[in-house]
């Protein structure tokens, strides 16, 4: 395959498929999701975004002011007491190596390089990229997850590369994506190991779930167009065509897979939640970003089998249930975790627009009762299941898309309530902590979890920043985020 050809987003060809018979007794929306002949959004994107690049009225002014302290009120935190490391830990000043214990890769750094650049903040821009080029070492003797490798650091770096256009920033994101690829190549399935040492390149991990294998198109699809070498995307395509070829004879697949053999080890379909959220996420965005129609009818043929085979209304309330992927029966109560929540914006984005706000709806129903978001709640009662507060950004990401397509109005007034509550529950004096418990009182000390994730400076504020400040840097109707909020489509460089 010669290196992919990445077109401006939202302007990718739809591809039918070729699966006519399962359309029997289908609703017409899905239907049409199946033949790709449902509205995409992309109009309604250009329609709702027309005018963003215009400067805001006041009031978006002074959001995306309280949206910018906040930042940079967490960005000072992580600062002070773990500069040069992955993660900071607020309220005992101490820091966390995220990837492995006593290895740091400057997590923080990486994450928060295009988001400091959407916010204008040059000189912080400035200072990240000379740590990455003086200190992120790539070859460290250590066993690092690819998954978050990939979307995190590779993503991070790309980022940034096309924000500052400083080489060097490329030329380490290849180097660690080199320092990666023996996860995909060393497999006889073409399903990634889970773990490469980085120095020795010895793999391990040989059960490895959706989103570990299916969540690297976007960033090595980009990486095979800056440098032209096609071994980074061939790898991605070939992991995905090896899961989807095992998918079930309803069009839905399973959890995690054995790398070896190619069996599945777990035979559960539990989209959206973790851990097969982004597989799904990356088909529709990849197959957007490179203009891969195979990418996008495989997004289309598995999202019809989800809403007709794991849809479910409680209490008027759109939900997805566990199933089994092989015969659609449900496996026990219906649960959904927090990191789900994205789905209503992806829904919308690929085709099923009144699908994704009614499931965000439901989100919304979880917000009225617990104003930071639960790690996971029982969808019949909306009572926390897992009562953690983990500074997750999905539900402000879906808000995100759904405001891009739709243009309405209640999309970015729900992302700034939840941007005050979490303000106001999860704000500490060192920047912004997890929490053990949502539903303890706001500021009991004893509920704080001590962690400011390096996701945080990628996602979280990003979204809202890109609602409310109308920002030249960034192409509001082309603009593509990765699962981790990486603007790797759609940013204007201010060195042109």
């Amino acid at each position: 395959m010669t290196a992919p050809h990445l077109p401006l987003p939202l302007r990718g060809r739809t591809a039918r498929s070729s699966r006519r018979a399962v359309l029997t007794g289908v609703s017409g929306a899905v239907a049409a999701l199946v033949l790709g002949t449902a509205a995409t959004g992309r109009s309604a994107v250009r329609a709702a975004t027309s005018g963003v690049s215009r400067a805001g009225n006041a009031a978006d002014a002074q959001v995306a002011a309280e949206v910018k302290a906040e930042f940079l009120h967490g960005w000072r935190g992580y600062q002070a007491v773990a500069w040069g490391h992955d993660e900071a830990r607020p309220i005992s000043r101490t820091r966390n190596d995220f990837f492995a214990p006593g290895h740091t890769f400057g997590l923080s750094i990486v994450e928060a390089l295009d988001t400091l650049y959407l916010m204008d903040e040059n000189a912080e821009v400035a200072r990240c990229c000379d740590w990455i080029e003086q200190h992120l070492d790539p070859v460290q003797d250590a066993p690092i997850q690819v998954f978050e490798a990939v979307i995190r650091l590779v993503g991070g770096m790309l980022a940034g590369y096309q924000a500052t256009g400083r080489p060097a920033l490329l030329g380490r994101a290849r180097e660690l994506a080199d320092r990666l690829l023996p996860a995909f190549t060393a497999s006889p399935t073409g399903l990634p190991y889970t773990h490469v040492n980085l120095r020795t390149g010895a793999v391990h991990g040989d059960v490895a779930t959706l989103a570990e294998i299916g969540s690297n198109a976007m960033e090595f699809g980009l990486l095979s167009r800056l440098t032209g070498d096609a071994r980074y995307y061939d790898a991605s395509v070939r992991a995905y065509r090896a899961a989807l070829s095992r998918r079930s004879a309803l069009d839905l697949l399973g959890t995690s897979l054995e790398v070896e053999t190619g069996r599945w080890a777990d035979c559960a379909s539990v989209a959206p939640d973790a851990p097969v959220d982004s597989f799904y996420e990356y088909l529709w965005a990849a197959g957007t970003q490179l203009r891969d129609s195979t990418l996008t009818a495989w997004y289309r043929t598995l999202t019809a089998a989800i809403l007709r085979h794991q849809a479910v209304r409680l209490g008027g309330r759109l939900w997805f249930r566990a199933v089994d992927f092989r015969t659609g029966r449900p496996h026990g109560r219906v649960q959904q975790q927090e990191l789900g929540a994205f789905y209503a914006g992806l829904l919308a984005k690929g085709g099923a627009p009144s699908q994704g706000a009614a499931y965000f709806d439901a989100w919304t129903a979880v917000l009225d009762r617990h104003p930071v978001l639960p790690e996971t709640v029982d969808c019949t009662t909306l009572k926390p299941v897992d009562c953690r507060g983990l500074l997750r950004p999905e539900y402000a990401n879906a808000a995100f898309d759904l405001w891009r397509v739709t243009g309405q109005e209640r999309y970015r007034t729900a992302a700034y309530r939840w941007f005050t509550a979490m303000r106001e529950r999860q704000r500490v004096p060192g920047g912004y902590s997890t929490l053990r418990d949502v539903t303890a009182p706001a500021g009991a000390a004893h509920t704080y979890a001590d962690l400011t994730p390096g996701y945080w400076f990628a996602e979280n504020l990003k979204y809202l920043w890109l609602m409310f400040a109308a920002t030249p840097r960034f192409d509001y109707q082309a603009g593509l985020l990765s699962t981790e909020g990486k603007a790797l489509v759609g940013l204007r460089p201010a060195w042109v």
